[in-house]
Protein backbone atom coordinates (compact mmCIF):
# COMPACT_ATOMS: atom_id res chain seq x y z
CA UNK A 1 0.00 0.00 0.00
CA UNK A 2 2.61 2.36 0.47
CA UNK A 3 4.54 1.68 -2.74
CA UNK A 4 1.23 2.17 -4.51
CA UNK A 5 1.33 5.75 -3.03
CA UNK A 6 4.84 6.41 -4.84
CA UNK A 7 3.80 4.99 -7.82
CA UNK A 8 0.80 7.05 -7.96
CA UNK A 9 1.77 10.49 -6.88
CA UNK A 10 1.14 12.00 -10.09
CA UNK A 11 -2.70 10.80 -10.51
CA UNK A 12 -3.23 11.12 -6.39
CA UNK A 13 -2.40 15.17 -6.88
CA UNK A 14 -5.36 15.09 -8.87
CA UNK A 15 -7.65 12.59 -7.41
CA UNK A 16 -6.05 12.75 -3.47
CA UNK A 17 -4.63 15.87 -3.40
CA UNK A 18 -5.15 16.18 0.47
CA UNK A 19 -3.26 12.68 0.87
CA UNK A 20 0.42 12.64 2.57
CA UNK A 21 2.19 12.41 -0.06
CA UNK A 22 0.94 14.66 -2.83
CA UNK A 23 -0.12 17.43 0.26
CA UNK A 24 3.99 17.04 1.01
CA UNK A 25 3.52 15.78 4.75
CA UNK A 26 6.00 12.80 3.93
CA UNK A 27 8.48 13.46 1.17
CA UNK A 28 9.53 10.40 -1.60
CA UNK A 29 12.74 9.81 0.64
CA UNK A 30 10.54 9.08 3.88
CA UNK A 31 8.06 6.55 1.27
CA UNK A 32 11.27 4.80 -0.23
CA UNK A 33 12.70 3.86 3.70
CA UNK A 34 9.14 2.77 4.58
CA UNK A 35 8.75 0.57 1.52
CA UNK A 36 12.14 -0.50 2.07
CA UNK A 37 11.44 -1.72 5.82
CA UNK A 38 7.97 -2.91 5.60
CA UNK A 39 9.16 -5.27 2.74
CA UNK A 40 11.79 -6.26 5.36
CA UNK A 41 10.43 -6.91 8.37
CA UNK A 42 7.60 -8.89 5.94
CA UNK A 43 10.47 -11.08 4.68
CA UNK A 44 12.03 -11.50 7.83
CA UNK A 45 8.87 -12.54 9.56
CA UNK A 46 7.59 -15.32 7.18
CA UNK A 47 11.03 -16.94 7.61
CA UNK A 48 10.12 -17.32 10.79
CA UNK A 49 7.21 -19.27 10.16
CA UNK A 50 8.72 -21.30 7.39
CA UNK A 51 9.90 -21.65 3.94
CA UNK A 52 6.39 -21.95 2.22
CA UNK A 53 4.74 -19.08 4.15
CA UNK A 54 8.32 -17.07 3.14
CA UNK A 55 7.69 -18.02 -0.46
CA UNK A 56 4.23 -17.19 -1.05
CA UNK A 57 4.98 -13.66 0.96
CA UNK A 58 7.35 -13.43 -2.09
CA UNK A 59 4.75 -14.60 -4.58
CA UNK A 60 2.36 -11.85 -2.66
CA UNK A 61 5.12 -9.08 -2.57
CA UNK A 62 5.57 -9.42 -6.45
CA UNK A 63 2.30 -9.17 -7.33
CA UNK A 64 1.36 -6.23 -5.52
CA UNK A 65 4.78 -4.21 -6.76
CA UNK A 66 4.18 -5.48 -10.17
CA UNK A 67 0.48 -3.79 -10.14
CA UNK A 68 1.65 -0.94 -9.10
CA UNK A 69 4.40 -0.27 -11.03
CA UNK A 70 2.80 -1.56 -14.60
CA UNK A 71 -0.29 -3.40 -14.41
CA UNK A 72 -2.54 -1.11 -12.86
CA UNK A 73 -3.31 0.96 -16.19
CA UNK A 74 -4.86 -2.66 -17.05
CA UNK A 75 -7.62 -2.02 -15.72
CA UNK A 76 -9.66 -5.65 -14.44
CA UNK A 77 -6.47 -7.57 -14.94
CA UNK A 78 -5.08 -5.07 -12.28
CA UNK A 79 -8.32 -5.20 -10.13
CA UNK A 80 -7.89 -9.22 -10.12
CA UNK A 81 -4.62 -8.76 -8.70
CA UNK A 82 -5.36 -6.59 -5.74
CA UNK A 83 -7.85 -9.16 -5.27
CA UNK A 84 -5.35 -12.03 -5.31
CA UNK A 85 -3.29 -9.86 -2.65
CA UNK A 86 -6.08 -9.22 -0.41
CA UNK A 87 -7.42 -12.31 -0.73
CA UNK A 88 -4.23 -14.16 0.39
CA UNK A 89 -4.04 -12.60 3.86
CA UNK A 90 -6.49 -15.29 4.10
CA UNK A 91 -4.64 -18.27 1.91
CA UNK A 92 -1.60 -17.02 3.78
CA UNK A 93 -2.70 -17.79 7.08
CA UNK A 94 -3.66 -21.69 6.27
CA UNK A 95 -0.31 -21.33 5.24
CA UNK A 96 1.26 -20.39 8.57
CA UNK A 97 -1.09 -23.66 9.99
CA UNK A 98 -1.09 -26.51 7.56
CA UNK A 99 -4.77 -25.89 6.89
CA UNK A 100 -4.74 -25.71 3.42
CA UNK A 101 -7.13 -28.43 2.81
CA UNK A 102 -10.08 -26.55 4.87
CA UNK A 103 -12.84 -25.14 2.96
CA UNK A 104 -13.63 -22.32 5.37
CA UNK A 105 -9.67 -20.80 4.42
CA UNK A 106 -10.66 -20.92 0.50
CA UNK A 107 -13.95 -19.56 1.19
CA UNK A 108 -12.90 -16.59 3.47
CA UNK A 109 -10.17 -16.05 0.40
CA UNK A 110 -12.82 -15.86 -2.21
CA UNK A 111 -15.37 -13.87 -0.44
CA UNK A 112 -12.14 -11.45 -0.10
CA UNK A 113 -11.20 -12.14 -3.72
CA UNK A 114 -14.90 -11.09 -4.73
CA UNK A 115 -15.17 -7.94 -2.39
CA UNK A 116 -12.35 -6.20 -3.06
CA UNK A 117 -12.77 -6.87 -6.96
CA UNK A 118 -15.90 -5.36 -6.51
CA UNK A 119 -14.36 -2.13 -4.38
CA UNK A 120 -11.64 -1.49 -6.73
CA UNK A 121 -13.91 -1.43 -9.94
CA UNK A 122 -16.41 0.54 -8.04
CA UNK A 123 -13.34 2.89 -6.69
CA UNK A 124 -12.54 3.46 -10.41
CA UNK A 125 -15.54 4.70 -11.16
CA UNK A 126 -14.43 7.68 -8.35
CA UNK A 127 -11.42 8.05 -9.88
CA UNK A 128 -11.99 8.66 -13.77
CA UNK A 129 -10.61 11.83 -13.98
CA UNK A 130 -7.24 10.78 -12.32
CA UNK A 131 -7.08 7.73 -14.67
CA UNK A 132 -7.20 9.52 -17.56
CA UNK A 133 -3.82 10.92 -16.94
CA UNK A 134 -2.01 7.44 -16.83
CA UNK A 135 -4.92 5.92 -19.94
CA UNK A 136 -5.73 3.40 -17.52
CA UNK A 137 -8.50 1.10 -19.19
CA UNK A 138 -10.86 0.24 -16.25
CA UNK A 139 -14.30 -0.43 -16.86
CA UNK A 140 -15.61 3.04 -16.18
CA UNK A 141 -13.48 4.69 -18.64
CA UNK A 142 -13.98 1.87 -21.39
CA UNK A 143 -17.56 1.05 -20.30
CA UNK A 144 -18.96 4.44 -17.97
CA UNK A 145 -19.14 5.11 -14.28
CA UNK A 146 -22.55 3.45 -13.69
CA UNK A 147 -21.28 0.37 -15.65
CA UNK A 148 -18.64 -0.04 -13.32
CA UNK A 149 -21.01 0.52 -10.42
CA UNK A 150 -23.39 -2.00 -11.85
CA UNK A 151 -20.57 -4.58 -12.23
CA UNK A 152 -19.41 -4.04 -8.79
CA UNK A 153 -22.67 -4.30 -6.99
CA UNK A 154 -23.23 -7.75 -8.82
CA UNK A 155 -20.17 -9.05 -7.42
CA UNK A 156 -21.36 -7.93 -3.99
CA UNK A 157 -24.40 -9.63 -4.71
CA UNK A 158 -22.55 -12.86 -5.63
CA UNK A 159 -20.34 -11.94 -1.99
CA UNK A 160 -23.70 -12.73 -0.31
CA UNK A 161 -24.34 -16.29 -2.31
CA UNK A 162 -20.84 -17.21 -1.34
CA UNK A 163 -21.25 -16.26 2.56
CA UNK A 164 -23.60 -19.00 2.85
CA UNK A 165 -21.18 -21.50 1.68
CA UNK A 166 -19.61 -22.64 5.25
CA UNK A 167 -22.59 -22.81 6.91
CA UNK A 168 -24.39 -25.21 3.56
CA UNK A 169 -21.31 -27.40 4.09
CA UNK A 170 -21.31 -27.52 7.71
CA UNK A 171 -18.34 -26.09 8.40
CA UNK A 172 -19.21 -23.09 10.15
CA UNK A 173 -22.64 -23.02 12.43
CA UNK A 174 -25.25 -20.93 13.78
CA UNK A 175 -22.40 -18.25 15.71
CA UNK A 176 -21.15 -18.04 12.05
CA UNK A 177 -24.79 -17.31 10.80
CA UNK A 178 -25.80 -14.90 13.61
CA UNK A 179 -22.66 -12.40 12.27
CA UNK A 180 -22.56 -12.76 8.37
CA UNK A 181 -26.65 -12.30 7.83
CA UNK A 182 -26.76 -9.35 9.32
CA UNK A 183 -23.66 -7.82 7.83
CA UNK A 184 -25.30 -9.45 4.29
CA UNK A 185 -28.41 -7.12 4.66
CA UNK A 186 -26.25 -4.30 5.72
CA UNK A 187 -23.97 -5.14 2.80
CA UNK A 188 -26.45 -5.18 0.19
CA UNK A 189 -28.35 -1.90 1.43
CA UNK A 190 -25.07 -0.18 1.17
CA UNK A 191 -24.81 -1.48 -2.13
CA UNK A 192 -28.25 0.06 -3.41
CA UNK A 193 -27.19 2.98 -1.88
CA UNK A 194 -23.84 3.35 -4.39
CA UNK A 195 -26.15 2.45 -7.00
CA UNK A 196 -28.03 5.60 -6.18
CA UNK A 197 -25.00 7.75 -5.74
CA UNK A 198 -24.95 11.03 -7.54
CA UNK A 199 -21.49 12.17 -6.78
CA UNK A 200 -18.08 10.83 -6.50
CA UNK A 201 -18.08 12.09 -2.91
CA UNK A 202 -20.86 10.09 -2.45
CA UNK A 203 -19.64 7.13 -3.77
CA UNK A 204 -16.17 7.44 -2.04
CA UNK A 205 -17.56 7.47 1.31
CA UNK A 206 -19.88 4.46 0.03
CA UNK A 207 -17.37 2.65 -0.55
CA UNK A 208 -15.52 3.18 3.34
CA UNK A 209 -18.90 1.96 4.64
CA UNK A 210 -18.39 -0.89 3.27
CA UNK A 211 -15.06 -1.69 3.74
CA UNK A 212 -15.31 -0.49 7.63
CA UNK A 213 -18.57 -2.79 7.55
CA UNK A 214 -16.42 -5.74 6.01
CA UNK A 215 -14.07 -4.86 8.81
CA UNK A 216 -16.40 -4.65 11.84
CA UNK A 217 -18.03 -7.80 11.26
CA UNK A 218 -15.00 -10.14 10.58
CA UNK A 219 -13.49 -8.75 14.30
CA UNK A 220 -16.81 -9.56 15.59
CA UNK A 221 -16.53 -13.21 13.65
CA UNK A 222 -12.51 -13.66 15.03
CA UNK A 223 -14.18 -12.67 18.80
CA UNK A 224 -16.78 -14.50 19.18
CA UNK A 225 -15.03 -17.26 18.29
CA UNK A 226 -12.31 -17.08 20.28
CA UNK A 227 -15.10 -16.69 23.40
Amino acid sequence: MVSNDYFDLEVDRINRPQSPVPSGRISLRELTILVCLFSVAGFITSALLGFLALTFAVVIWIVAISYNWRYKETGLLGNMMVGFCVASFFIFGGVTVGGLTNGVVWTFGVLAFIFDLGEEIASDAMDVKGDEKRSARTIARVHGKRHAVRVSSLLFALFVVVSFIPFVMGWLGHIYLAVFVPMDLVLLYLTIKLLKSQTVQEGRVGIRRLYLLLTFFVVVFVVMRVL
